[in-house]
């Protein structure tokens, strides 16, 4: 296997780190509720998977407490925005620090324990489709899930009332109550929906693609999960891409440390952060007007 292909294959297991959260995000974002706390969604479900996973030895049992916890985050942010008032920004940071610091004392004791990570599982017939096959289907479940999920949330979104609501809520959430519709509880359960794909995407980093825990996992991916979104202008299609170029970066920068190759360790670390930067400096303002009615209001509350 040479390096490209071991780029693109990490690239698609590490990218899905980003695209579960992103996923999620997304849905929140469409119903005009920016998340930045979606790190902290992502730290306590790599957590909770983690922990349940080395407890049980039922991996099973692990990702359902990561979309648990990533939930839990979710929850806490929609009571204090939705029904509260809060501030969207402040919230979601607030929550970052509380789940940075929750996992911080009580992941100490999970730093250096074993588990049995998720295993690839490759696709008959398709594993062996040239080029194409070892690196899209030669990968664990959660990667197979999230394909799935790029085109059930693109066909709720436009092609479903579900979806309607939830776009019309994003936009208009007056109209939506007038016309006998609950916009605040489209809302909440959007982002605890959410939160709870940004728990599934700490799960499959902690799980799957890393295969242990260790504080502060994350390292910044949900906040790159919330520029992946506006980069993708709130299309699910499109999430999948930003995602997907965010995880082959970070491959690239592994792969090459691999090869043994004389680049700053720093230099390579801050790669994919600064290739998502100049991502979203080409083509931010190019998705301006796609931006949700209602997301944009809430943002301009909170002073940015």
């Amino acid at each position: 296997m040479n390096g490209i292909e071991q780029t693109l294959i990490g690239g698609v297991s590490g990218g899905t780190s980003i695209l579960l959260p992103a996923l999620g995000e997304l849905i929140s974002e469409r119903a005009g509720v920016i998340n930045l706390g979606t790190e902290g969604a992502m730290l306590a479900g790599a957590l909770g998977s983690y922990a349940m996973t080395q407890s049980s030895g039922n991996i099973w049992l692990g990702i359902a407490a990561g979309i648990a916890g990533g939930a839990l985050v979710g929850l806490a942010h929609a009571w204090l925005t939705v029904r509260r008032g809060g501030d969207q920004i402040a919230s979601g940071l607030l929550l970052w620090f509380l789940a940075l610091g929750v996992t911080s004392v009580y992941g100490t004791s999970y730093v250096g324990t074993v588990i049995t990570p998720l295993s690839n599982i490759a696709i008959p017939g398709l594993h062996n489709i040239p080029w194409a096959g070892p690196i899209l289907f030669d990968q664990d479940i959660l990667v197979y899930a999230s394909y799935f999920l790029v085109g059930i949330i693109w066909f709720v979104f436009y092609r479903t009332r579900v979806g309607l609501t939830l776009r019309a809520t994003g936009e208009r959430p007056e109209v939506v109550a007038a016309t006998g519709g609950k916009p605040q509880l489209v809302q909440i359960a959007a982002i605890t929906i959410g939160a709870g794909l940004g728990g599934l995407g700490g799960a499959q980093l902690s799980i799957g693609y890393v295969g242990n825990w260790f504080n502060d996992m994350t390292s910044g991916y949900g906040f790159v999960a919330v520029a992946v979104v506006l980069f993708a202008a709130w299309r699910p299609v499109r999430v999948l891409a930003g995602a997907y170029l965010f995880g082959i970066v970070l491959a690239a920068a592994s792969v090459l440390q691999a090869h043994g190759v004389s680049i700053n360790q720093y230099l390579l670390d801050a790669m994919p952060y600064l290739a998502t930067l100049i991502v979203l400096a080409l083509f931010a303002r190019r998705g301006r007007s796609d931006t949700p009615e209602a997301l944009t209001r809430s943002l301009s509350r909170s002073g940015t």
